[in-house]
């Protein structure tokens, strides 16, 4: 669960919490329906997105990482999520991701995220061609972009 504010002084201490399987709801819902509003929502103002072995990562903040899902989203790519690990404050989540505008020699492809979760917010997102690989990054929590 994440954190929430035990200082009862504090502004935030009335606000509700949002638990990793809250935001993992949030999640499923926001890329399934590519809902640009929702994807805002999660996202930290400097989150990262590439995918493993990139000193920089593609997309550095979330004004590219919704571009990037704009983008993808207008040449007909969507996601259907087939799997949720959550391992510690990493949400895996396993992607068919579907093309309808690509070859049809293009096959629908399997993907894996790696969604690591800071304060409430994703604060990266690694791209991984295999579970096992998703998971074993999951599972370190060692980031060479958050230094």
């Amino acid at each position: 669960m994440l954190e929430k504010c035990t200082n009862p002084e504090c502004c935030c201490v009335g606000l509700p919490v949002r638990t990793i399987d809250t935001l993992t709801d949030e999640v499923r819902h926001a890329v399934e329906t590519v809902d640009l509003v929702a994807i805002a929502a999660l996202l930290a103002p400097d989150a990262r997105w590439g995918v493993p072995g990139q000193k920089v990562p593609t997309c550095r903040n979330s004004q590219q990482i919704l571009s990037w899902y704009e983008m993808a989203r207008d040449n007909g790519a969507r996601a259907d999520i087939t799997e949720i690990v959550i391992e510690g404050n990493n949400i895996v989540v396993a992607l068919k991701v579907l093309n309808a505008k690509a070859p049809s020699k293009a096959p629908n492809s399997e993907r894996w995220q790696v969604l690591s979760v800071d304060g409430g917010l994703v604060a990266e997102i690694r791209g991984y061609e295999t579970r096992h690989e998703a998971l074993e990054y999951a599972k370190s929590g060692v980031s060479q972009w958050r230094a």
